[in-house]
């Protein structure tokens, strides 16, 4: 119990411990901004979007100033694969970016660097993807201080955090956070997921064969759930996977062979090593087949290596001891760059089995960086999926007997 309670203990802030801030944008920004920013961002694939420009003033969390939500490339992409927009996507990127929120307002929270663990266990519970966390240099270095005293070590004041800055918190967060602890959750990980019931028969699945624009939908679906949608055969055996996680690294041209490929071939042509010059001509005759002018100039301008937009974003530095990661022809970074993006090439779906321990899952997803993991059967047709925040009810729950 003394073990469960310096766990409990912990508070928001010992979260953010390293995270850089994230980027913005205020919320009277168009869609182009936003994709701007999104492709000179090193690595970065989300843009938080705020009610003010919080740029120009010195604290973010003042009554009219406020996150509201937060896109990606998949978002872009999405809506410019809408009827409309796929026939004029430069009009369409003038638009506002407040067409690309949600509108769930639960979907971004706002917390304090105090809140507890369990508090922020709660609200990812509840539906929240994103923990909006103010942060300054003294409640960095007090967090930081407290950590390492009880290590017996002194620190050196941080410069991550200047006043007014912050920083979000993802269901990976506390994953990782809760993993670093994980043998007090002993025998509940060892336990299969099965035994846990935290499989989800609710999932986001295309077949194979079907139009990829069939399942734009489901896509943003996934997105909102932070899942996946399976491709799968006529027997539903799982064939690989079209995951916002892998779009989000895309170009917005990814919305042209959306609107005129097989799921199949889109799983090929968002694979991290590029899109293959096949299927680059099949996305361009049949944009010229259905007449759509306006995105067949913007594909043809991509795969003639011309970019499709400068960016007026000046992008991060870099860290100069890293390797410079390799671009894309539009000046995204190709995911082959990356261990994570090596390791999940080709669009290849990360499973488990329904005996699979409940720590090997969650290693596999961190590994991984995805907040999933499919459940298949030794034939590889689908069971289910297991998910962070179902993840996390276990451990809530584990942590309620520990204090009881």
């Amino acid at each position: 119990m003394c073990m469960a309670a310096r766990l409990l203990a912990h508070e928001v802030a010992d979260l953010c411990l390293g995270k850089p801030p994230l980027k913005s944008l205020p919320i009277s920004a168009t869609v182009r901004h936003a994709l701007n920013v999104l492709k000179s961002a090193d690595d970065d694939t989300h843009i938080s979007i705020w009610t003010c420009d919080h740029h120009q003033t010195a604290q973010p969390l003042a009554n009219n100033c406020l996150c509201v939500g937060k896109i990606c490339m998949v978002d872009i992409i999405c809506f410019l694969c809408k009827e409309d927009n796929i026939r004029s996507p430069s009009s369409a990127l003038d638009s506002p970016v407040s067409v690309l929120l949600s509108g769930d307002p639960d979907i971004v929270r706002h917390v304090n660097p105090s809140d507890s663990l369990i508090e922020v266990i709660d609200l990812i519970i509840g539906g929240a993807q994103n923990l909006i966390v103010p942060i300054n240099r003294k409640t960095i270095i007090n967090s930081k201080r407290k950590q390492n005293l009880q290590r017996g070590k002194s620190i050196a004041p941080t410069t991550h955090f200047a006043g007014g800055e912050f920083c979000w918190l993802t269901q990976e967060d506390v994953i990782r956070f809760l993993l670093s602890s994980i043998a007090l959750f002993s025998p509940t990980v060892a336990y299969s997921v099965e035994s846990l019931g935290i499989i989800s028969s609710d999932i986001f699945t295309v077949n194979y064969h079907s139009p990829a624009s069939t399942a734009l939908g489901l896509i943003l679906g996934s997105l909102v759930e932070q899942t996946s949608v399976a491709v799968i055969d006529d027997e539903g055996i799982l064939i690989g996977e079209i995951s916002p996680f892998t779009l989000a690294y895309c170009d917005e041209t990814a919305a042209a062979a959306i609107a005129t490929l097989s799921a199949g071939d889109l799983m090929a042509f968002i694979d991290g090593g590029g899109p293959p010059e096949d299927l680059c001509r099949v996305v361009e005759a049949r944009l010229k087949e259905r007449n759509l002018k306006g995105m067949l100039e913007e594909f043809s301008a991509y795969s003639s290596g011309i970019p499709l937009m400068s960016s007026t974003s000046s992008s991060s530095s870099e860290d100069e001891s890293s390797p410079s990661p390799a671009r894309t022809k539009s000046g995204r970074y190709n995911r082959s760059s990356s261990y994570s993006a090596r390791i999940t090439k080709r669009a290849q779906a990360i499973v488990c089995y329904p005996e699979s321990s409940l720590v090997a899952v969650m290693i596999q997803a961190i590994t991984h960086r995805v907040s999933y993991v499919w459940v298949i059967e030794k034939d590889c047709s689908v069971v289910g999926i297991v998910k962070f925040s179902d993840v996390l009810e276990v451990f809530r729950s584990h942590l309620e007997r520990m204090t009881n």
